[in-house]
């Protein structure tokens, strides 16, 4: 995307909705909201980093996290990395499963782009793949109005089934 005005917004969910900042690096949350709005599809690449590379990425001076609340309660989340100049790119974005299906995706990613413009961004652009849930596609293509490559995953990944429901790539 490269100008604000061909953002698509969705609306804002009912309900007791906010979207804080998380300024203080904290590897714990970080890997948290990976894990939980990342496991069911397939989020593997910082599931064996060490305390020290989240709190590396999370201290960066132009990553940023943010966190979705409904009613008080952490839902979803997203991280805008903008470590290349004049680019900003919506790193994750996720929904906590016990919160999908609320419409809460499309409005929290009008957000995630809101702020990347507001970082200063003079583009902005997401990774994903055909793994993401139906809807993140949807409102990915929806929100950004254009792609570079439809159709195309960004890797190829092999899937083992782990003990308990877990995948890791073979």
């Amino acid at each position: 995307m490269n100008e604000p005005s061909q953002l698509r917004p969705s609306p804002q969910p009912a309900g007791s909705v906010d979207v804080r900042r998380a300024a203080r690096p904290s590897p714990e949350l970080g890997h948290f909201l990976y894990t939980a709005a990342g496991g069911n599809w397939y989020w593997i690449d910082r599931l064996e980093w060490t305390y020290e590379q989240w709190l590396q990425r999370l201290s960066h001076p132009r990553v940023e996290t943010w966190v979705m609340y409904l009613e008080g309660t952490p839902a979803a989340y997203f991280e805008l990395d903008g470590a290349i100049e004049n680019d900003v790119e919506i790193a994750y974005l996720g929904v906590l499963p016990a919160f999908m299906g609320q419409r809460l995706g499309g409005w929290l990613l009008t957000e995630a782009i809101r702020r990347a413009w507001a970082m200063g961004a003079r583009r902005v652009w997401v990774h994903t793949c055909t793994l993401d849930a139906v809807h993140a596609l949807a409102n990915y293509a929806r929100a950004m109005a254009r792609r570079r490559n439809p159709g195309s995953a960004r890797r190829v990944v092999a899937i083992k089934q782990l003990k308990g429901g877990r995948h890791v790539a073979g």
